[in-house]
């Protein structure tokens, strides 16, 4: 089949649905893919909120900026933080509009959480469950609209360029052009071509390149790997936040995430003996930013030989604790934890990507026509570390700009209907399911064991030589089966293991949420913590 449409989104999460809204509005077509449905997102399992200026009494843009930057560890573009934050107000008024309900208190104003890094309160949620608030208020206003079809279960295995046009392009061409996608349509097996005179990937992040993470396992990098495939320019892939505390539960895969908030609420972490441990590695206590605090207890573990410490927020009233944390209040009692009781097993978990497809003020990717935004885009917001709830109003603030750009632009861009179909000749479907799953185990565990919170240069050169074993089988089987989403999934996970270790490797330095015990962390007294020093 083939398919034209003024704009291929590549992703349903908040920025995918957030940009196709946008651009419907303006009245362009829009073919919305989703690789499994619309409800099953990053998003969906945000917890904590969207971090934004709303108290002017005591909170104000300088504040959220200077803490952005100094949980970045000033390697955040300033520009990039500038635009996010003062541009953030304004998209929090278009989320009320598409029927987002944020917890107010009695006098109508926002009830305001305080997260980790943050100086004010300036958290807005909906409970513990902000993110499944915003995403079923965008679904429900995707599916009215008449100028988006919704693709679900489609998985876009490669972008469209001069490549497949028979062109030879490397990293040094300047003008590689995207022309739409060809995308797996899971129900018939086959691979559809769909151009576009505009293409955003909005795929969301890379955690399922882990075993422990706090994502959604559909979270492969997708966008990423195809984005380095076709030549385009991704940064700072050494940066992946482990969240402090997900919850501890041998065998939940994702692992159940207990919110950031929670610890701004009042709940300390201990060890297993009961005591807190904070105190030895930075002032800012359980509300220091996420890499210092998931590297303390990381250090903890390894200290007493546990794979999990404690958080405890059984000081805290126990009815303010359960309106507060419904949800983590009832998914720890349905593991027998009552929270205003018991204390809860916690250990860091892969959650977010601070890199990605590197992209400028407009979204735009370094590939002509093609934008990137979210979770699998660099923005520079992040720096080294993305402090709490900038995701979520990065993705708004970043969509808005792309389709604000994009509906300028568009209007210059045709089909590129010379593009061919894809080819599967000569391809089988794979015998033996067996050799796609072990290798992702294989994955799951070089990352875990050589590239997670704690690095180093003979950790990094043994994940390379795996991967590389790994990547060459995993090519060798793409080159001669039928597309199947496990196949394509595998071999993504394999291209972003593959850049995180490397630009790990390239970074000569402990850097936000890059430590490495080869190179000591600069020093520098805005970040400067004992956790690094050990």
């Amino acid at each position: 089949m083939r398919y034209e449409y003024d704009y291929l989104v590549i992703g349903s999460g908040i920025a995918g649905m957030s940009f196709a809204l946008k651009v419907s509005r303006a009245g362009y077509r829009v073919a919305l893919i989703c690789k499994t449905t619309l409800e099953e997102a990053n998003t969906n399992l945000a917890q904590g909120g969207v971090a934004s200026v709303t108290n002017l009494e005591v909170d104000n843009f300088e504040k959220h900026i200077n803490d952005t930057m100094i949980a970045g560890d000033w390697l955040s573009d300033v520009k990039a933080v500038e635009k996010v934050v003062r541009e953030a107000p304004s998209q929090i008024e278009e989320l009320l509009g598409w029927g987002v309900d944020f917890d107010r208190k009695e006098n109508g104003e926002f009830d305001l959480h305080r997260e980790g890094g943050h100086s004010e309160f300036r958290i807005l949620h909906h409970a513990d469950n902000t993110g499944a608030e915003i995403q079923s208020s965008l679904v429900a206003a995707v599916k009215r609209d008449k100028n988006i079809d919704i693709f679900e279960h489609h998985f876009a295995v490669e972008i469209i360029t001069q490549h497949h046009l028979g062109k030879i392009v490397t990293r040094r061409t300047p003008d590689i052009t995207c022309y739409g996608a060809y995308v797996l349509n899971e129900q018939t097996g086959k691979v559809d071509t769909f151009l576009a005179r505009v293409t955003l990937m909005a795929t969301g992040g890379v955690g399922a390149t882990y075993t422990t993470t706090t994502n959604p396992l559909i979270a492969t990098g997708d966008g990423i790997a195809m984005v380095y495939r076709a030549k385009g320019t991704v940064k700072d892939m050494e940066f992946i936040q482990f969240h402090p505390t997900a919850l501890y539960h041998p065998g939940d895969r994702p692992s159940f995430l207990i919110t950031e908030a929670m610890r701004g609420y009042g709940a300390v972490l201990r060890n297993l003996d009961g005591e807190e441990f904070m105190q030895k590695y930075d002032p800012r206590l359980s509300l220091a930013p996420r890499d210092i605090v998931a590297r303390a207890i990381d250090s903890e573990m390894k200290l007493h030989g546990t794979d999990h410490v404690y958080l405890d927020v059984t000081g805290k009233d126990a009815e303010e604790t359960k309106k507060h944390f419904p949800n983590i209040y009832e998914k720890c009692l349905s593991l027998g934890i009552d929270i205003t009781k018991d204390m809860i097993p916690v250990a860091p978990a892969a959650h977010y990507l601070c890199g990605g497809i590197a992209v400028n003020l407009d979204g735009e990717s370094s590939i002509g026509r093609l934008y990137a935004v979210g979770e699998c885009s660099r923005t520079g917001l992040h720096g080294g570390n993305r402090l709490a709830s900038n995701s979520l109003i990065e993705a708004v603030v970043y969509a808005d700009a792309a389709a604000k750009h994009s509906t300028g632009v568009i209007g210059g861009y045709d089909f590129r209907r010379d593009v061919p179909d894809w080819n599967d000749e000569g391809t089988v479907h794979p015998e033996e399911m067996v050799l796609i799953t072990q290798s992702l185990k294989e994955v799951n565990q070089i990352m875990g064991y050589y590239v997670g919170i704690v690095r180093s240069d003979l950790r990094l050169k043994r994940a390379w030589n795996r991967l590389d074993i790994l990547y060459e089988e995993t090519e060798k089987l793409f080159k001669v089966s039928k597309p199947s989403r496990e196949l394509c999934e595998l071999r993504n996970l394999i291209n972003v293991g593959y850049l995180i270790m490397r630009q790990a490797m390239e970074r000569k330095e402990s850097r936000g949420l890059h430590y490495t015990v080869d190179y000591p962390h600069p020093t520098g007294e805005n970040r400067q913590s004992s956790v690094d020093k050990k």
